[in-house]
């Protein structure tokens, strides 16, 4: 296994980074817990011809200057004034791409992250979904501008290889405030043979 160094992140095509994250590994150390995972579900965000971060970056102009920072940098926010959602930025400071991650399988600091959810066992609702993998990985938005590089935040290539027709690419969820033009575009990106993933919308 090999860290993803900020390279993979620097890359112009944020619907490849998205695509190319899933079956890699996230890891947290917050407190000097360790957790993380399997990657089994990503969303991209493009600044070019995607209505909800043209919107986002209005909606949320003074948070949303995190989203102007080189590839490979952390930027977490709060929605309904409860959920964290952990995004990493793509490209350069110039183009505000981001792809969030969405759900992992739960494979190290099992333990540690029952407890942050309030759990008794491991389940599909430790890690399926944006808000309840922040919590469990233990994400809050202080880490903003954190690279994802370590030592609190980083990713692992495991050498998986993700056949194509194993990958499921559909809607975003959540953004029909954004019009139909956001909804429709196929930007969220599922292992197919998971049950980790978040439920369908």
């Amino acid at each position: 296994m090999n860290s993803l160094n900020l390279r993979f992140f620097e890359r112009p095509d944020v619907l490849a980074i998205a695509h190319e994250l899933l079956g890699k590994h996230v890891f947290t150390r917050i407190d000097g817990e360790l957790t993380g995972g399997r990657i089994v579900e990503t969303e991209a965000y493009r600044h070019e011809g995607d209505p909800s971060i043209t919107l986002h970056l209005q909606r949320k102009a003074k948070q949303a200057q995190g989203l102007y920072q080189p590839g490979g940098t952390a930027y977490l926010y709060t929605v309904y004034r409860v959920h964290t959602l952990f995004n990493i930025t793509t490209y350069d400071a110039a183009h505000p791409d981001t792809v969030l991650i969405r759900a992992i399988e739960p494979l190290e600091g099992l333990d540690v992250m029952l407890r942050r959810r309030g759990l008794a066992v491991v389940a599909r609702n430790l890690t399926a979904g944006p808000g309840v993998l922040s919590q469990a990985l233990g994400l809050t938005p202080a880490l903003t501008g954190e690279l994802v590089a370590g030592p609190h935040i980083w990713f692992e290539d495991h050498e998986e290889k993700i056949l194509p027709d194993n990958v499921i690419a559909s809607s975003r969820v959540g953004l029909e405030y954004a019009g139909a033009e956001a909804v429709a575009l196929p930007w969220r990106f599922r292992l197919k043979d998971s049950k980790w993933t978040s439920p369908a919308k």
